[in-house]
């Protein structure tokens, strides 16, 4: 499986968890300019901006690992773009990250 197919793959597997746990994906692979998000999940007054991570193994470490400083910071600015384009207002934002690894799902919840 390449980067974009496992990508995919982790993209579905964290769409699932969420749809299970009462959410409704109402955004995914959503674009603008700056950049991507991978899943906006709502529900009820709760937006989650959710940054999906998936890797075959943990041999080049943790796949949460992947998300510092830099990315959190874009992942903001996308959050603000993405709420100003939808219209959505109101609403309590969080950010989480979802680690696979192998056939491993840890959701970081509120993760920054």
């Amino acid at each position: 499986m390449g980067n974009l197919e496992t990508g995919r793959w982790g993209e579905d597997l964290a769409a699932e968890w969420y749809r299970r746990a009462g959410f409704a994906v109402v955004a995914r692979n959503w674009r603008c300019p700056i950049g991507e998000i991978d899943l906006v999940v709502a529900r009820g007054r709760v937006v989650v901006v959710v940054e999906v991570k998936a890797r075959r193994s943990d041999a080049y470490g943790p796949a949460a690992a992947a998300v510092g400083l830099v990315k959190q910071r874009r992942l903001r600015r996308l959050a603000a773009e993405w709420l100003a384009s939808s219209g959505v207002g109101g609403v309590e934002v969080r950010f989480d990250v979802v680690a696979i690894t192998g056939d491993q799902v840890d959701v970081i919840a509120g993760a920054f």
